[in-house]
């Protein structure tokens, strides 16, 4: 290892020296711990033993061998403190762990699966013109498994359902809650202790992937999430790893974390390496397909405060960590989960921007919501919060997400959002505002369940609701996501002439029409937010793609195709049209 890379905070391949390594039956193991007195490995390997571990001068570089050991073999770090503590620990570049409440690493052989997938890689592409309708899901929760005590499918066994389903919904991309291994179910990835493990709920890293060179081969990109701003707490972890804080701040005001986790110190050059290192290694040896950021606000910002400064250190270590990554993998997506107003998120690093591909829009996200949550005959005073995102839009390149976030914690489930207590009202609404979103510039994330149209909030303690399967929401969101698929005009978000908003019409002050273009055609989207019908004259030759009212959608079977010029949109309805060539709305 070029350990001068390592004190400079370049490197990007660091768990390919530190962790533990096979070499025949003999296994290395290494760990940075510059303030330990000792360091000992116990594991299956020496019987559970002590085995010493040296350091390299006072480089804190410890390393140590043990012959007889195997892949599949428990091991933990006993490490000795200045300060006369002795405590256990995980490898933090540990490539597998066991079970929690076990804590152990395990040791692992990188390349003991071999992927089939290499015309999918080199043919992927980030092409912002190109479709991305992301499917975000928890994969312990999407579906329970009969088989096992905790309900939980391994990463290989759940392809055999999760791959049919989503190519019959339409989705391009699945993006999973962080997989690293974490201790607590309930922090569904986000606080972690194994930032190189996949989690040993669903099997293991061979068995993960498994399931991503099989979501290649069936078209279908896997992304992931990533925590590169704060860890889990628990002493086996990164916590006080050599007794003193090495991967946190050591000062509580910056320290720790609103969700009560430890933060990362970034101005540190070795915790650069091991972060950079991390999102690396989930590129490079598990082949997804894109990272999102969690959280990118707390590395632009002191505790994601602008209030309180940009925090330098943080900020240089992200756009290092994202040019770094670029340069070795330029097919990959960063996205980044930020919900503040600093500029050039998605700018290239040679414009001075962050380098991510895409933006979450959180902002589109709460006005679009709340303006559903209004009562209609209120509306018209609240007519600029969906008017609002078009103003900004040209800033970066924005997804917009429906996230686990939205469907949580009181929030209620989408449907549930919409305003009233009529379901037939509810249902209707979120069928004219989910049209609204796929023709909305911007590309398109949605938490499992939102497709299939639940009542009811998500928890990680059970499985989805699939009585809600094939029923007329989700018939109606397959036919949705096909026509997003099938449109190019739907696709090409961020070219200046790519949407248009239609002259308003000042006596239905709850419809909205905009089109939707492209080199190969022009779609025109008018939805009917208000609680009273709204007929239109239909531009000559217009082909009527899809109404949110037909009644195979649990809509209304007066909402038909064009009769003359006229189209007629119930009251919650929206209506998806191509025009013909050279005719303008």
């Amino acid at each position: 290892m070029d350990k001068q890379a390592f004190f400079d905070g370049t490197m990007f391949d660091a768990y390919r020296w530190f962790g533990a390594h096979l070499e025949g039956d003999t296994a290395v193991f290494r760990t940075f711990a510059p303030n330990a007195s000792r360091i000992t490995v116990t594991g299956a390997c020496n019987g559970w033993g002590e085995t010493g571990l040296t350091q390299d001068g006072r480089s804190g570089f410890w390393e140590g061998r043990v012959t007889g050991a195997a892949a599949g073999q428990f091991y933990k770090y006993r490490i000795y403190g200045a300060n006369g503590t002795v405590t256990e620990h995980c490898d933090p570049y540990g490539f597998a762990m066991e079970l929690r409440p076990g804590c152990c690493s395990v040791i692992t052989e990188l390349d003991e699966y071999t992927f089939t997938d290499a015309e999918w890689m080199q043919t992927r592409t980030s092409s912002p013109d190109a479709p991305l309708n992301i499917y975000e899901m928890h994969l312990g929760s999407w579906r329970r498994s009969p088989d096992n005590e905790n309900g939980w499918y391994r990463y290989d066994e759940i392809a055999d359902l999760l791959i049919p389903y989503l190519q019959k919904n339409g989705f391009t991309h699945v993006e999973f809650l962080p997989l690293s291994e974490h201790p607590f179910d309930g922090s569904w990835g986000y606080q972690n202790t194994g930032f190189f493990a996949p989690t040993a709920r669903y099997g293991t890293p061979a068995q993960l992937k498994a399931l991503i060179d099989r979501l290649h081969q069936s078209g279908i990109g896997a992304i992931m999430d990533f925590v590169p701003v704060h860890f889990a707490v628990d002493s086996y972890g990164l916590a006080r790893y050599d007794s003193t804080p090495l991967y946190e701040y050591p000062h509580v005001a910056v320290g720790e974390s609103e969700w009560g986790s430890y933060n990362f110190i970034h101005s540190r050059r070795e915790v650069r390496c091991f972060l950079q290192s991390a999102a690396n290694y989930w590129l490079e040896e598990f082949h997804f397909d894109g990272l999102r950021m969690d959280a990118v606000s707390r590395l632009i910002y002191w505790q994601g405060d602008p209030a309180r400064g940009v925090n330098g250190d943080t900020l240089a270590f992200l756009k290092m960590m994202n040019q770094g990554l670029k340069d070795r993998h330029p097919t990959a997506l960063l996205l980044a989960e930020d919900s503040t107003a600093y500029p050039g998120v998605t700018k290239p690093l040679e414009q001075d921007g962050l380098g991510f591909d895409y933006k979450w829009d959180l902002g589109w996200m709460h006005d679009t919501l709340e303006y559903f949550q209004t009562p209609p005959d209120e509306r018209p005073l609240y007519r600029g919060k969906l008017l609002f995102s078009m103003q900004y839009f040209p800033n970066e390149h924005y997804l917009l997400p429906l996230s686990h976030d939205e469907v949580v914690h009181g929030k209620a489930a989408i449907v549930q959002k919409m305003w009233g207590t009529d379901l037939t009202d509810k249902y209707a609404q979120a069928r004219a505002f989910y049209l609204y979103m796929f023709a909305h510039p911007g590309k398109k994330l949605n938490f499992m369940g939102n497709e299939l149209g639940l009542r009811t909030e998500w928890s990680e303690a059970g499985e989805l609701d699939w009585t809600y399967e094939n029923g007329p929401f989700h018939t109606f969101f397959r036919a949705l996501c096909a026509a997003y698929r099938a449109h190019p005009a739907l696709q090409d978000d961020y070219a200046p002439d790519s949407f248009r908003w239609c002259e308003p019409d000042p006596d239905a002050p709850c419809v909205f029409a905009f089109e939707r273009r492209s080199a190969d055609e022009t779609l025109l989207a008018v939805c009917n937010f208000a609680d009273e019908v709204y007929t239109f004259d239909a531009p000559r030759g217009a082909e009527l793609v899809l109404h949110t009212a037909w009644p195979q959608f649990g809509g209304n079977p007066d909402a038909d195709a064009p009769a003359g010029d006229a189209l007629t949109l119930p009251a919650f309805s929206a209506a998806l049209l191509r025009l013909a060539p050279s005719e303008p709305a």
